[in-house]
């Protein structure tokens, strides 16, 4: 890893306006002090899910005598389950605060999730989201929303009583306009109580590769090669347009003087699926300001070695939008397909969740 003094490609992308965060989170990388060099090497922040934790705890034995510590003290597996995450997330917001403060507390989160189960319950996820906010009590963190109806719901009423939201698992520029409005909407009732806004920060985790391998196969069966890998990027260029429509228009500027901040949009499932496909091309295509690209360790370190740095978010424009009027024009209805992704990933965060909650019982006997 290069150093903070060095410019290297994380570091070019940041000064460019896009911030690059990690994510991965595991304790080994905590207590050897890799997180640390990354931070070092220019990354600004950490977003964690299920599926990230599940992988830690069942491939490694560095959990194993907190878990056999906490079972002797009678915590059943979802207390563990709690306790082992914030411990990690704690320890990593706490080698981040330093990026918090240099940044005007722009970057430097780490994000947790709520529980998966929790994704079609508004109720359920903001007592669960205070309570875990309640408990990492720093400055921060972020609190992961799934972007379902109920999750929009829930990322209102947590805006409103000042808790940073990471909204996630949004797929299309209607699932993410309607994250941004949730977001505006609970700035609105804050403002309304006559309570300061200024600190509170939220992202919109839009995921991209998905949408790619879910087209891919549709553009097999129809034998055109022609748009394979070029889905997504096109896709997402609409919603950094649609970013810029909501955080610059006059409602939002009215918001601003009053100290609120745009919602930046966080690309995320940045990792080609394809191997055929560049394994940067997920940063190197949607590269713009007030973004953010969290990234995966392959893909961070594939970025390191090899990445080119330019704005390229609003470049082709119009190839983008072509490419899109040949997908409707072959019937494929993409709104339609990013809601059963969306569906699809939160039943794999609840799977990778069960899977998780299981290795830890298995641990405990």
């Amino acid at each position: 890893m290069e150093t903070k003094s060095k410019v290297n490609t994380l570091t070019a992308l940041a000064r460019i306006g896009q911030s690059p965060w990690y994510d991965n989170i595991d304790r080994r990388f905590v207590k050897n002090g890799k997180l640390k060099e990354l931070f070092d090497s220019g990354i600004l922040g950490v977003t964690s899910n299920p599926t990230i934790f599940e992988k830690a705890v069942s491939a490694s034995d560095i959990y194993d005598p907190q878990i056999k510590e906490l079972s002797l003290e009678g915590k059943k597996p979802l207390e563990i389950y709690d306790i082992l995450t914030t411990e990690d997330v704690a320890a990593a917001a706490d080698l981040l605060i330093g990026t918090y403060e240099k940044t005007n507390h722009v970057d430097g989160y780490v994000s947790i999730e709520v529980w998966p189960e929790f994704a079609h319950d508004a109720k359920k996820t903001v007592e669960y989201a205070r309570r875990i906010f309640k408990t990492l009590n720093r400055p921060n963190i972020m609190i992961k929303v799934p972007g379902t109806t109920e999750g929009r719901e829930a990322i209102r009423v947590l805006i409103k009583e000042g808790i940073n939201v990471n909204a996630t698992l949004l797929f299309s520029v209607g699932h993410y306009e309607k994250i941004a409005n949730a977001y505006t909407g609970g700035i609105k009732d804050r403002l309304k109580e006559k309570k300061d806004v200024k600190n509170i920060i939220s992202v919109a985790s839009v995921f991209v590769s998905r949408i790619d391998s879910r087209i891919d196969k549709i553009l097999d069966e129809k034998e055109n090669l022609e748009l394979k890998g070029k889905i997504a990027v096109s896709y997402m260029k609409m919603i950094y347009q649609k970013f810029k429509e909501i955080f610059e228009s006059s409602d939002f500027k009215g918001l601003k003087s009053k100290g609120a901040n745009a919602q930046r949009v966080l690309w995320a499932s940045t990792s080609t699926k394809n191997p055929s496909y560049r394994d940067v091309m997920y940063v190197e295509d949607l590269i713009g300001p007030n973004t953010i690209n969290t990234m995966p360790p392959k893909t961070v370190d594939a970025f390191l070695r090899h990445g080119k740095v330019e704005l390229t978010i609003e470049k082709d424009m119009d190839k983008a939008r072509s490419n899109l009027a040949k997908i409707k024009s072959l019937g494929i209805n993409i709104d339609s397909l990013c809601q059963e992704i969306q569906d699809a990933g939160v039943g794999s965060f609840q799977t990778s969740f069960d899977k998780l909650i299981c290795a830890i019982a298995k641990k405990q006997k």
